[in-house]
């Protein structure tokens, strides 16, 4: 029996990206979906609204995908989350399943990007060259960049962390570090994207005179960490970090 795959077109509205979800949601059909949800999410920095009112809802406990996508892209990237559903029989079946508990559903695409409500956020980017002294200006960077969003008490671990991802990439892809940087509500996240489709593996290094502090030590810095795929190929590491005891949780950038 011939199934209709899930289809996604990207677009935009506003500041929004916008995926236009149709095909038929179903068990074949039901990992696409999820993952091309959160590989395009990497790319949605100011926020992801899915479209399902073309969507063929086969299985209606299928619908909790949209719960672990939301959930999934809280960690990173952070980003708001919404889904526009026109047809009133896929708005029952978001509620009975309690999925319009993790991620607002509207009736329309408007009223979905209006209700992505996009957090108070500051957010840089830069692309450093496959060179030694790479590792030695991302760290600078970050340190600078943090000082100035107000929250140096994040740069200690923040440097920690952007050392090991950067030289992961020199060491192991053939890809530039493209290092991105976030500050949400006093949260700082690390991400570095590279071409490399491989995900990042927790491994200890084989000799204590590696460079680098390995990704099991990063895993125990950050408050959680990750290794997404991106939909215009590769892949992004992140870690999001935990301010020291003391901090004030509730600062807000900007």
């Amino acid at each position: 029996m011939n199934r209709d795959p899930v289809r996604l077109a990207i677009g935009r509205r506003e500041e929004a990206t916008v995926v236009t979800v149709t095909g038929e949601l179903n068990p074949a059909s039901y990992p696409s979906l999820r993952d091309g949800l959160l590989k395009i999410a990497t790319d949605a920095p100011d926020g992801l609204v899915a479209d399902i009112s073309g969507l063929t809802i086969e299985d209606s406990s299928l619908v909790s995908v949209f719960s672990l996508i939301a959930l999934r892209i809280g960690d990173w990237p952070g980003i708001p989350f919404t889904v526009a559903a026109g047809e009133a029989g896929h708005r029952v079946l978001l509620n009975r399943h309690v999925v319009d508990r993790y991620v607002p559903v509207r009736a329309d695409l408007a009223a979905a990007v209006v209700a992505l409500d996009p957090p108070v956020r500051r957010r840089c980017e830069r692309v450093f060259p496959r060179a030694d002294a790479s590792s030695a200006r991302s760290r600078d960077f970050v340190t600078a960049k943090l000082t100035e969003w107000a929250v140096p008490e994040l740069a200690g671990d923040a440097r920690f962390i952007v050392t090991e991802l950067v030289e992961n990439v020199l060491r192991h892809t053939a890809s530039e570090p493209r290092l991105r940087l976030d500050l949400r509500h006093g949260v700082g996240t690390v991400a570095v994207a590279d071409h490399d489709t491989r995900p990042a593996m927790l491994l200890e290094r084989l000799s204590p005179f590696e460079p680098g502090i390995g990704l099991k030590l990063v895993a125990q810095i950050a408050r959680t960490w990750g290794c997404s795929r991106s939909w215009a190929g590769g892949k992004v590491v992140w870690a999001v970090l935990s301010p020291p005891p003391g901090a004030a949780d509730d600062r807000r950038a900007g």
